[in-house]
């Protein structure tokens, strides 16, 4: 049962982040199919629907339905090929989204899976010139560390330097 415990620190780390810039009474649109996350923000009250998992690179829809006040993008991005498509296609008000920064002592992510694979990491300008460039004005921007429990260098590099970047921007 969920009693506020969240399985990962970036859930508890994005969620507070959100509640200081997103109402319950918000409309929110989140990119990608349902995830743990979209369950924890629907069980804290949100209103969320997510995407079908339609190819955002090549089918925009979605995003311009005028229906939602907001659109999350939880490590969505890094999988797209053009997010610049998406971003300046979104029809809501409001944006919270966060990708994951490039780690100098760690290649891009590669995973299994075809959709599971990083096309980009980014460098905190990067992401806020991607924005920019798209129509959206960055109100409140973190970074935030995400310590992982194994031995060796990298892992103690990752307890102090960010992995993750998170924006919440407002376009008019």
């Amino acid at each position: 049962m969920y009693e506020g415990n969240f399985p990962k620190k970036r859930y508890k780390h994005t969620l507070q982040f959100l509640k200081e810039k997103v109402s319950t009474e918000d409309k929110i649109l989140d990119l990608g199919i349902e995830n743990p996350f979209s369950e924890i923000l629907k069980k804290e009250g949100f209103q969320v629907t997510n995407t079908q998992g339609e190819d955002l690179d090549l089918d925009t829809a979605a995003v311009k339905n005028e229906n939602y006040d907001v659109v999350t993008a939880f490590e969505i991005f890094e999988h797209l090929v053009s997010p610049f498509n998406v971003l300046q296609d979104i029809k809501a008000k409001k944006l919270v989204a966060s990708v994951p920064l490039k780690l100098w002592f760690a290649s891009a992510y590669r995973g299994k899976e075809p959709w599971d694979n990083h096309y980009h990491e980014f460098e905190d300008w990067q992401f806020d010139w991607l924005l920019e460039k798209a129509g959206w004005k960055i109100k409140k921007r973190e970074k935030f560390t995400n310590p992982v429990k194994k031995v060796g260098i990298r892992p103690i590099l990752r307890r102090f330097t960010p992995r993750y970047y998170l924006v919440y921007a407002e376009r008019h």
